[in-house]
């Protein structure tokens, strides 16, 4: 069992390294630019994660019923699926973008965003609006591969986009010799062109499989349209409350000085890195428990978020500790300005470390998707951020500053950890000892085994 959750959770991992690395790797170098254009590209990152939350909750939508119709052996009905998740999700992000687009004045002012600040985000939001449609039509076509047990083929093309972002970046951004380069919006440019060319390779994969079936799609929407909302609706309400934790986040780090906030965003872009391997695997387990799910085997899945349990714990806390010693390090080689530098540092040194627990919280979030109950994985997404993370941020900022604000950020991480392990407990535990009852039911008395 830990073979194959290696094999299905490894390939997501290098692509998800690779792409959460140009992220990071976006923003080391908009640093060079100097602190405004890094300030303005750190307020961005909430709206841009207030789309990739929709994304990732259609995603999962995608993920789970297609992955349950498998293994309840319907693949025609999977195929319907697919292709109805797929046309609501590029609607639906097509919108969402247009509306972010129109709104982006008074947001930016409501975050604390000045009017020089104002200025440099507008020329970047636009191409940047762009990059994250086209993210999130490729990042549909990858939960589609993963649905049907492929994580090779998104893992593969998350290093190639990774890899032509990084090429394209120093020169978009920078310039080559006489061309002065596009500055700031270089950036955002260098993903649009990289999430072109991995979208366009998605379609033409797709061309040669029959995953995708378009008759009989209006009827599929009637029939599934309860099932669809029922997980989406959820994993997408789950999903946009980190983008509105982040906004508020980012509104009390503003109150502290725009060092600070470009600090804070580069640390941010930190956190997705750092938590690659959960992240992986949050892409990698939901398709294996649906299908546990679809064909009712509790036990499995018990054993798979145990073993997943103690993956996420024991990897981010090794990470975590190695990271806050290497903290002086890290922040410099990641931004040349000194004063950034040390408050990066020091968020560093107290956030890292949490992520182990945060790392379980999500994977429970994820895998109660999965399990049939995703309006106690949106209750519980919304009391790790509501409950335990935004208040005790709040509370450490008031007391103390940045420092607080970075220890209060990580007691609030592990707290909505451990609350998180207990909810999932509490509902497995008593699914699994039902099943062993069962089962010694009908070994005892075959004829009531049905």
């Amino acid at each position: 069992m830990g073979r194959q959750l290696w094999r299905q959770t490894w390939p997501m991992a290098i692509g998800a390294l690779a792409l959460l690395s140009f992220q990071l790797v976006d923003s080391a170098f908009v640093a060079r630019l100097g602190t405004e254009p890094l300030a303005a590209q750190s307020f961005t990152f909430p709206l841009s994660f207030l789309i990739i939350g929709v994304q990732v909750g259609l995603g999962i939508a995608i993920a789970a019923l297609i992955s349950r119709a498998l293994g309840a052996r319907e693949q025609e009905r999977a195929g319907r699926l697919g292709s109805l998740v797929l046309l609501i999700g590029s609607v639906t992000i097509g919108s969402l973008v247009i509306l972010l687009w129109w709104l982006q004045a008074p947001i930016f002012r409501l975050l604390g965003a000045d009017a020089d600040t104002l200025a440099l985000i507008r020329d970047y939001w636009a191409p940047q609006l762009v990059a994250a449609w086209l993210g999130a039509l490729l990042y549909f076509g990858y939960s589609l591969f993963r649905a049907h047990g492929n994580t090779r083929l998104p893992g593969k093309l998350m290093v190639v986009t990774s890899l032509i972002n990084l090429l394209l970046d120093p020169l978009l951004i920078f310039g080559w010799g006489e061309w002065q380069g596009l500055g700031l919006p270089g950036a955002a440019w260098a993903s649009v062109i990289a999430f072109a060319c991995g979208l366009t390779i998605v379609v033409f994969t797709l061309r040669g499989k029959h995953w995708l079936t378009w008759q009989g799609l209006k009827q599929e929407a009637r029939q599934s349209a309860k099932a669809v909302l029922g997980i989406a609706g959820p994993a997408m309400i789950s999903q946009l409350m980190p983008p509105l934790a982040a906004m508020l986040a980012i509104s009390v780090v503003a109150g502290l000085g725009q060092a600070e906030v470009a600090a804070w965003g580069l640390v941010t872009r930190l956190e997705t890195l750092s938590l690659v391997v959960v992240l992986a695997m949050t892409m990698s387990l939901p398709p294996w428990l649906g299908r546990c799910y679809g064909s009712g085997d509790w036990a499995q899945i018990g054993r798979l978020m145990r073993l997943a349990a103690k993956v996420v714990v024991v990897w981010q806390l090794v990470l975590g500790v190695l990271m806050a010693l290497l903290a002086p390090w890290v922040a410099g080689g990641l931004s040349g300005n000194p004063e950034i530098r040390d408050d990066l540092a020091l968020l560093i040194r107290f956030l890292l470390p949490s992520y182990a627990l945060l790392g379980l919280c999500m994977l429970v979030v994820s895998a109660g998707n999965a399990l049939g109950w995703p309006l106690r994985a949106m209750l519980m997404s919304g009391a790790r951020l509501f409950i335990f993370y935004l208040p005790c941020l709040w509370s450490g900022a008031y007391l103390g500053g940045l420092e607080g604000l970075a220890i209060g950020a990580g007691t609030g991480n592990a707290l909505a950890g451990l609350a998180a392990w207990q909810l999932y407990r509490s509902v497995t535990d008593k699914k699994v000892a039902a099943q062993a009852n069962k089962k010694a039911t009908v070994r005892a008395d075959p004829s009531r085994g049905g």
